[in-house]
């Protein structure tokens, strides 16, 4: 385990950044978002890290009391890793930096990696309320859990139940909302993005 670097500066930003300003700790975090994940997974869902970076960043924020490590009982009995309550209190963090980082996102480059997954944090920050809404996407489908105040807040593949919301949209569509070029609800009037369901969620994306 590498020892903790510090910028020695008394503020809090700063030391907010001795913890999660590594390279990678902000991507394994929105990675466990979506809940417990083995080292496989992780290092499958993010393209470009090294066994040995990832292995080497996981200890450290079990260190700093981000993440924890459990054995899952047979027959997996495989070690998965989740984020502590700490770790998942970095969700708002995550979500200003990529509502910031919309303007960054541009065209997509031949050697952009993209997972289905990531557009879960931009369509949480088009959506209010709360309930259980599955995406189907060219790519995939994913859940997200709107309003979730603990937990994982998103997950691959179908719903896990009644979703209250079914959203069908193409990836262009889901593009343009995380530049911030479309909100979801112009996108809805558009006819761009599909809703169907009965649940609050669904009703009030309908009426938008």
């Amino acid at each position: 385990m590498s020892p903790r670097r510090s910028y020695d500066q008394y503020c809090s930003a700063a030391r907010a950044l001795d913890v999660v300003g590594d390279r990678w700790t902000l991507l394994i975090v929105r990675e466990l978002l979506a809940g417990p994940r083995r080292y496989t997974d992780l290092h499958a869902d993010l393209p470009g890290v090294s066994t040995d970076v990832l292995a080497s960043r996981l200890k450290d924020m079990e260190r700093d009391g981000l993440t924890t490590r459990r054995r899952l009982p047979p027959p997996g009995a495989a070690y998965v890793y989740e984020l502590t309550p700490r770790g998942s209190a970095l969700l708002p963090v995550l979500q200003s930096l990529g509502a910031w980082g919309e303007a960054e996102l541009g065209e997509r480059r031949p050697t952009d990696a993209v997972r289905a997954h990531w557009f879960a944090l931009p369509l949480l920050r088009a959506l209010e309320g709360e309930g259980l809404v599955e995406v189907r996407l060219e790519e995939g489908r994913f859940h997200l859990r709107v309003g979730a105040e603990d937990g994982p807040v998103y997950g691959d593949g179908p719903a896990p139940g009644e979703p209250d919301a079914l959203l069908s949209l193409d990836t262009a569509t889901c593009t343009a909302i995380s530049r911030g070029e479309l909100t979801l609800a112009d996108a809805v009037r558009a006819g761009r993005v599909g809703v169907s369901g009965e649940g609050t969620l669904a009703k009030a994306l309908r009426e938008m």
